[in-house]
C-alpha cells in the first residue's frame, strides 16, 4: 500500500519500506501508550495500520516538497543519465573520471613540491610527508622521539605556512 500511495514520489530520503516501518513503529508506540482504547480485533488493527501508513506517505511527500528541500525541484543522479548503447555507466560516474589526467597529476606533484619546499627545515618536510602518507600523529612522534603534542604543534605551524603561501599565490 505504501508503494502504491507513493507513486512517483521521490525515494531518495525514504522508500516504501521505510514508511511502512515508521508506520508500524508509530502504531506500536501508540498501542503501548493506550491511545487506541477501541482496538478490539485484527480488522481494527489493520485498518489503523493502513490509516497511519497513508498519513506517513502524505507527510513524506509534503516534506519532499518543502521549500527548504528544494520545493520538489531537486533532481537526483538521473539528470546525468544518458542511455547510449556504447556507454551504460550510471549518471554521476560520467561526470567525474576516477583517474586524474596526466596534467592533473603533474600539477598536483608540482604543487606538493612547492609546498614542501617552503618549509624551513628537513624535519618539517618529513613530518608533512609522513602525514600525507597517512601516518598518525602518535606514530610520527615515536619516529621523532618526541611527544604527540609536539607533532601537533609542528603540524599547526605547517598548516599556517601553507595557508600563507596559498593566500599569497591567490593575491598575486
Amino acid at each position: 500500500m505504501a508503494r502504491q500511495k507513493l507513486g512517483h514520489a521521490s525515494r531518495r530520503v525514504a522508500d516504501e519500506e521505510d514508511i511502512a516501518l515508521a508506520a508500524f513503529y508509530s502504531l506500536c508506540d501508540a498501542v503501548d501508550k493506550n491511545r487506541f482504547p477501541r482496538l478490539d480485533d485484527r480488522d481494527d488493527l489493520w485498518q489503523l495500520l493502513l490509516v497511519i501508513t497513508e498519513r506517513k506517505v502524505i507527510d513524506h511527500v509534503r516534506a519532499g516538497k518543502r521549500q527548504k528541500r528544494g520545493g520538489g525541484a531537486v533532481r537526483g543522479e538521473s539528470v546525468f543519465l544518458q542511455l547510449d548503447a556504447d556507454e551504460m555507466t550510471r549518471g554521476i560516474e560520467r561526470v567525474v573520471d576516477s583517474e586524474p589526467t596526466a596534467t592533473d597529476a603533474l600539477l598536483a606533484v608540482e604543487q606538493c613540491r612547492e609546498l614542501l619546499d617552503c618549509l624551513p627545515t628537513e624535519e618539517l618536510r618529513k613530518i608533512a610527508l609522513w602525514k600525507l602518507e597517512g601516518w598518525k600523529n602518535k606514530e610520527i612522534a615515536e619516529k621523532l622521539g618526541c611527544i604527540t603534542e609536539t607533532v601537533e604543534r609542528k603540524l599547526r605551524g605547517i598548516r599556517e605556512l601553507w595557508s600563507e603561501k596559498i593566500t599569497n599565490q591567490e593575491t598575486h
